[in-house]
């Protein structure tokens, strides 16, 4: 548990995901349905509200930067409007998109008319025609120039014309050569344009309709785990709706049971799950905990209505709600700490922050929180990663773990909250969560606290604590030491 939420936290920040694949504008009208037409025995829907948000490969980038990661994204557009506001909204949400517009061809738009929460029909704009040869070569040429520093690839296949067996194979070489593991979700029967990749992520009627089996679910695995050695797969990830993923080596299986959930909507599921597995293989996560990781993730997203990506902090929320240890609920990411703060202050509760490393928590640490609490009504404690430590104090600090200092400080009844930060200092943590009041022991002056200028500009205040005379980590190590040789 801990370890995942670690490599949500911090590994996947630093992660690059290149995403090659047909990009989708997924448009929604909302209204309300209050009688059927005379022209036809079809419901009148009056529309209330329209939206718009990017969706297939584009939706595969949303979701990766969603939960924290870069993400490049290469595809086909025409040349409309279509195009330009699905450009705006991929970088308004921080997606790097290198998309290729191809003349004679639209935008692929799906426009869903909803009722409430039921669809009432889809109206697609696409061409599924091959482009030019022109096109391809262009797009070959920026998926490689992206290649150079991504870690993980997904090849997002809706159909639409954008992944041939002659780019999958070309783009899986490229990567392949680059050491870059690569993440197919299929829209074919033909499974053999995908040769190579690290893993194939069907759904049973995926997998069905490659295998020509249907119905059987022993048979439709049986197949696909013949498709890992003839394909030159690590593995084969097969998703199965309500009853979770099934990983498929040759000679094994793993069953990741699906989370119960009300589904209002699966649309974006299958993007939600490509995602969340590209980045636990960039990470080094093992399959078996990336596919119940990437259930968690789908279960979050089919309970919301449209095209909605799961964030890193949902993610983190569910993994906690998921450990019987009810003190493991403080520790948080940045992300997920800045929504939770922002929550408290919208009720009218009084943030307070303060830091340290926290090495040997004694006396002196737990009054100084306790001291902390007074100026307000929550408070969120900074601590240093063990890395942040070493280069503050050398090479043999921290005496303990970062995670088992996050445990301890959250097991206290004056703490609300505990974020771990590798930075020298905590101003990042400061700006994101912009307390009320912060709070420094009395050994620092109001001139020499980090982050006091940037509290005061948003109209909260700095206060000093004295500190507990004769508690000390230093003095802890250096009486321990002493006796050690006595």
């Amino acid at each position: 548990m801990h370890y995942l939420q670690d490599t949500i936290a911090r590994r996947w920040p630093q992660t690059k995901v290149l995403i090659l694949g047909d990009v989708i504008l997924d448009k929604y009208v909302y209204g309300h349905v209050e009688r059927i037409s005379p022209e036809a025995p079809v419901p009148v829907v009056r529309a209330d509200r329209s939206s718009e948000q990017p969706g297939g490969a584009a939706n595969v980038a949303m979701n990766v930067v969603a939960m924290g990661a870069r993400a490049t994204l290469v595809g086909f557009t025409g040349r409309d409007a279509d195009r330009e506001l699905l450009e705006r909204q991929l970088a308004a949400a921080g997606v790097d998109s290198a998309l290729v517009a191809v003349d004679g061809t639209p935008t692929t738009a799906k426009l869903r008319v909803l009722a409430g929460q039921h669809q009432v029909v889809r109206l697609d704009h696409e061409s599924t025609a091959e482009r030019p040869a022109p096109a391809y070569e262009e797009l070959l040429q920026r998926f490689e120039a992206a290649l150079a520093s991504a870690q993980v690839v997904i090849l997002s296949d809706y159909a639409k014309g954008v992944l041939t067996k002659t780019v999958c194979q070309r783009a899986i070489a490229l990567a392949r050569k680059a050491g870059v593991p690569v993440l197919v979700d299929p829209k074919t029967r033909d499974f053999s344009r995908y040769a190579g990749a690290t893993t194939i992520c069907p759904n049973r009627g995926e997998l069905a309709l490659a295998t020509g089996v249907h119905g059987d679910v022993e048979e439709e695995l049986n197949h696909g785990q013949r498709y890992v050695e003839q394909l030159g797969l690590s593995h084969l990830t097969v998703t199965m709706s309500e009853k979770g993923i099934c990983l498929l080596w040759p000679d094994r299986r793993h069953h990741a049971p699906a989370v119960a959930r009300q589904v209002f909507d699966v649309s974006g599921a299958g993007d939600t799950v490509i995602a969340t597995l590209a980045l636990c293989a960039a990470s080094g996560v093992p399959p078996e905990q990336a596919a119940s990781l990437a259930n968690l993730a789908a279960g979050i997203v089919v309970a919301k209505v449209g095209t909605v990506p799961a964030s890193a902090g949902e993610l983190l929320s569910e993994l906690r709600a998921r450990n019987k240890d009810g003190s493991d609920l403080k520790a948080m990411s940045l992300p997920e700490l800045a929504e939770k703060v922002a929550a408290w202050q919208a009720a009218g509760d009084k943030v307070v922050f303060t830091n340290g490393c926290f090495d040997l928590v004694h006396v002196g640490h737990v009054t100084l929180l306790e001291q902390c609490r007074e100026f307000g009504t929550r408070l969120v404690v900074g601590i240093n990663s063990d890395a942040s430590v070493s280069r503050l104090k050398g090479p043999t600090r921290p005496i303990i773990g970062e995670q088992q200092r996050a445990r301890l400080l959250s097991a206290l009844a004056a703490t609300d909250a505990v974020v771990i930060f590798d930075e020298p200092t905590p101003i990042d943590v400061i700006k994101a969560i912009r307390p009320d009041v912060l709070v420094k022991g009395g050994d620092y002056t109001e001139a020499t606290v980090v982050g006091a200028p940037e509290v005061r500009s948003w109209g909260g205040r700095v206060e000093l604590v004295p500190l507990v005379e004769g508690f000390s980590t230093s003095d802890i190590v250096r009486r321990i030491g002493a006796q050690a040789k006595a």
